[in-house]
């Protein structure tokens, strides 16, 4: 039997916490609430937590500062809910290594799709895997195991991931010494449409760059081409 997807969320607003935990439970998920950070990671140390909804605004401990500690420990799919315009939230946000954010007022249902294509990416073959018969990518000493979803580096020592950061440099991997505008990366990793001053693809780039390139300020593997997108330079073999 298919284990119920256990949902995390931490919200200090009983009212708005309450009425998303009701609506995931309709859809299938298992769902935790707590209000702050102290009892978010008591429950992360007590439960298999598949997802976690984490408001940026809490008391105490703020919800970046927890998505900050979170990934350094863990690859848990983090979605943020953000107050409506606030985008240096959502900009810290992902390079804190959240997968996606929702702005408030949000939809339910928005979410949840949001929710279900973020677990998608982090439990399965990436984008257009099942069409190509390959497990492995390498590149420059790097080794991208696409079973797994490790990266490999060239001192055989695992790098860890986001699930959109790991999207995107598969993406890169598949269409090697091609020019990928920022909205076709989009397309291809989480399969929607850009937003206007959407930033999530730069700044996953920009955090991938810092875990690949000798120098990330002198990018040698993913370069800019301006006013086209981004363009990934090294040779990939197929294994």
């Amino acid at each position: 039997m298919e284990r119920t997807p256990h949902c995390l969320i931490v919200e200090d607003d009983r009212e708005i916490g309450g009425l998303l935990s009701r609506f995931l439970a309709k859809h299938g998920f298992r769902v935790s609430m707590v209000p702050d950070g102290k009892a978010m990671r008591r429950v992360l140390s007590e439960s298999g937590i598949d997802i976690v909804v984490l408001d940026v605004m809490l008391p105490g401990e703020g919800g970046l500062e927890l998505c900050r500690r979170l990934r350094l420990e863990s690859n848990i799919p983090v979605i943020l809910l953000t107050a409506l315009g606030e985008e240096t939230d959502r900009i810290i946000g992902l390079e804190m290594g959240a997968d996606d954010y929702v702005a408030k007022p949000f939809n339910q249902r928005e979410l949840l799709a949001r929710m279900r294509a973020v677990m998608r990416r982090a439990s399965s073959l990436p984008y257009d895997a099942r069409a190509v018969p390959l497990r492995v990518m390498t590149f420059a000493g790097w080794r991208v195991d696409l079973a797994k979803r490790q990266l490999q580096a060239p001192d055989d020592t695992l790098v860890v991931l986001t699930s959109g950061e790991f999207d995107l440099l598969v993406a890169l991997c598949q269409h090697p010494q091609r020019v990928l505008s920022r909205e076709q990366l989009l397309d291809l990793t989480v399969g929607r449409a850009a937003d206007a001053g959407d930033r999530s693809v730069d700044i996953r780039i920009s955090r991938l760059r810092r875990k690949i390139e000798p120098d990330p300020k002198n990018p040698k593997i993913i370069t800019t081409v301006r006013s086209g997108g981004y363009f990934f330079a090294a040779e990939v073999a197929l294994t």
